[in-house]
């Protein structure tokens, strides 16, 4: 019996609380052997509030979890008591893809790369919005305080901006952090 990738579609802002309950029933139960990880795939991101630069989750997938469980027996046969199980969890509305009775597996190569996504978003910070050359922000932070200016150079591996400000009638570059701009 195999372990593959199955992608849950759940009930909006539930995606947690279907994993933990999933986790938790899964011990009590004693389907440990079917149910291997339970993951919300989630990146870090930053952004300013009352000026001061706060470091919050946000969801890769709104609306799913996915689960790495053996669903299948070795004739390919679906296995009745992990199937039920995972489909009487609250908050799930079912498999994502799935044909008649038949979950379809998700390849194991697309959940490396969300996982790979995952940790390098606790390397680096990433705005909770995305930028691009030519927009017009303004400075929250800073300095530069107030502020408006335009997006000359955009280094997301830094996580910097290179904003051109006008300052006493001069267009000045400057070098500001993701969390320090937002959109205008």
């Amino acid at each position: 019996m195999q372990p593959r990738w199955y992608i849950l579609h759940t009930l909006a802002g539930q995606e947690k609380k279907v994993k933990e309950s999933i986790e938790k029933r899964a011990k009590t139960e004693e389907l440990t052997d079917y149910i291997l990880e339970v993951m919300v795939p989630e990146e870090r991101v930053v952004e300013v509030r009352n000026q001061k630069k706060i470091t919050s989750m946000r969801k890769l997938w709104p609306g799913y979890v996915f689960v790495r469980m053996v669903l299948f027996d070795d004739q390919d046969q679906l296995l009745p008591r992990p199937y039920y199980f995972i489909k009487e969890t609250p908050g799930v509305l079912g498999f994502a893809s799935e044909s008649g009775d038949r979950p379809e597996a998700t390849p194991d190569e697309e959940v490396e790369q969300i996982k790979a996504q995952i940790s390098a978003s606790e390397e680096v910070e990433r705005p909770k919005v995305n930028f691009e050359v030519g927009e017009t922000v303004k400075i929250n932070n800073g300095p530069f305080l107030n502020f408006s200016g335009v997006i000359q150079e955009i280094e997301p591996e830094r996580g910097k901006l290179k904003v051109v400000v006008n300052i006493f009638g001069r267009n000045t570059p400057v070098e500001l952090e993701y969390w320090q701009v937002e959109k205008a």
